[in-house]
């Protein structure tokens, strides 16, 4: 039985039919969790995925994203995050059983470990890797922190600048020799650090999520054309890494500041994506589409926006790009970078 969101009235004041549905799509940007209570959507398992990639996109196949879902209650501390990618991949397989419609759900796997433990991290690569069944494909360690109290950071308290640290560092070097990519999910203040981790590590794909997180909240808030300015010289530098891909969306959350939650209605794609235009064209100017992928960051972004919704701001923005582009955009990057 599907449990609907906490917000799904609200949503379905805001229907609109699927653009393009034809249009082949890889999400590679969702979570799956249960007994998640301070989220929208409390539990997001395989019935309320399929639902709303169901809804009239042609969604052929997603990646999973760490989330801190099921872990081991008990084992050693390092080995408690590969209990997430064996309850992931459990949903693979029901998934690709075909008995939940033609999407294959979490086609690839991103789980998490402890990258500040050097070299003792490669049993930990090791263990996921085999818990994937084939799936799995990186790692995802937050390191988004900020100095503000009223701006959340990662719940694994990342502190200031881990991306830069020799022990995470040491960690990371790890990643390459198993052909594991690593996912950089921080904020806007922080994407210089991601340029230094990608220079200093040319063999190892990284893949910017979320823009790099422009901030909206707090201290930021009422400064938005400040933040976009300071983003994109940070973007320009980190574009010149070409070991580094970056992931289109998950700018619909609360910490942006675009407030959609807050409102009576929620917002329509064309709405979504006259908000947000400058900070998709100018990434994919300075990455090109063979560096770039649609991302859904569901059910994160559920609190302002519907799946349908979301998708078709994307194609939207999109509605002058050659089919070649597009294609790219929407499944051919991210199909590449996940090895699906």
């Amino acid at each position: 039985m599907t449990v609907r969101s906490k917000n799904h009235d609200w949503l379905a004041l805001t229907v609109e039919a699927a653009l393009e549905p034809e249009l082949p799509i890889c999400d590679p940007h969702h979570h799956l969790w249960d007994q998640q209570t301070g989220r929208t959507a409390s539990r997001y398992l395989l019935d309320e995925i399929v639902e709303d990639v169901s809804a009239g996109h042609n969604i052929v196949s997603t990646v999973f994203i760490e989330c801190g879902a099921m872990f081991k209650s008990d084992g050693p501390e390092p080995l408690r995050p590969v209990g997430e990618t064996e309850f992931v991949n459990g949903i693979a397989a029901m998934s690709a059983a075909g008995l939940y419609g033609k999407t294959r759900i979490a086609a690839g796997i991103i789980g998490t470990a402890n990258l500040r433990l050097g070299d003792g991290v490669a049993a930990v690569l090791d263990a996921q890797i085999v818990a994937g069944g084939g799936r799995f494909r990186g790692i995802r360690l937050g390191a988004a922190w900020d100095p503000h109290d009223s701006v959340p950071s990662h719940r694994t308290k990342p502190g200031q600048g881990l991306l830069l640290r020799d022990d995470f560092r040491k960690g990371f070097a790890q990643l390459a020799p198993r052909k594991l990519t690593f996912e950089a999910w921080l904020y806007h203040h922080q994407i210089p650090d991601v340029t230094s981790l990608a220079r200093a590590f040319p063999g190892t794909t990284i893949i910017l999520n979320h823009f790099g997180g422009p901030l909206g909240i707090g201290p930021y808030a009422g400064h938005a054309k400040d933040i976009y300015a300071e983003w994109r010289k940070a973007i320009s530098e980190l574009a010149t890494c070409p070991n580094v891909v970056a992931k289109l969306g998950g700018i619909n959350m609360e910490i942006n500041g675009f407030g959609w939650h807050e409102r009576s209605r929620p917002p329509g794609s064309q709405e979504l994506c006259d908000a947000t235009r400058h900070y998709y064209e100018f990434t994919i100017e300075k990455f090109g589409v063979d560096r770039c992928m649609f991302e859904s960051n569901f059910p994160v972004d559920k609190a302002s926006c519907s799946y349908t919704v979301l998708w078709n701001s994307f194609k939207r923005l999109t509605s002058g790009y050659s089919a070649a582009d597009k294609a790219q955009l929407f499944h051919g990057t991210a199909t590449g970078v996940y090895r699906l």
